[in-house]
């Protein structure tokens, strides 16, 4: 028997590791774009920029009034792309694992269900088998 052969997948593989990476450079590339495009629009300095951007990007909406029409479309849109990116980077970053999670727990079901219904089967072969030598007796 090959020991190599039933050692398990570590869950933090090299391709989790990339996702995470990739997941987390789309959210910052979405970020980066959200604070220059805050900073050129409305004038916003570029730390209430990142805020107002992460604002937006968790869910939460615009922490400060805009000013002009241009920013507020931006601010439109913005949100739109980074509550999409951040969804699609948890999902993008988190699902193999999930997926992963979900497999072996309905691996364990299913062999607790076989292991019930043998019981079942054996159960119900003894009371045949007890009925048959009642009736002989």
């Amino acid at each position: 028997m090959n020991p190599v052969a039933h050692r398990r997948r570590p869950v933090y593989t090299q391709t989790a590791l990339r996702r995470a990476i990739t997941a987390i450079l789309g959210i910052v590339v979405v970020m980066v774009i959200g604070a220059l495009g805050f900073h050129s629009l409305e004038g916003m300095n570029y730390v209430n920029a990142v805020y107002f951007e992460s604002m937006l990007a968790t869910g939460q909406g615009p922490p400060l009034p805009l000013q002009t029409d241009s920013g507020k479309i931006f601010a439109s849109i913005m949100a739109f792309v980074s509550v999409g990116s951040v969804i699609t980077s948890l999902v993008f970053t988190l699902g193999p694992l999930l997926a992963m999670v979900w497999r072996e727990t309905l691996e364990r079901v299913e062999t607790e269900t076989r292991k019930i219904e043998n019981a079942i089967e054996g159960h119900q072969e003894d009371k045949e088998r007890n009925r048959g030598t009642e009736g002989s007796g």
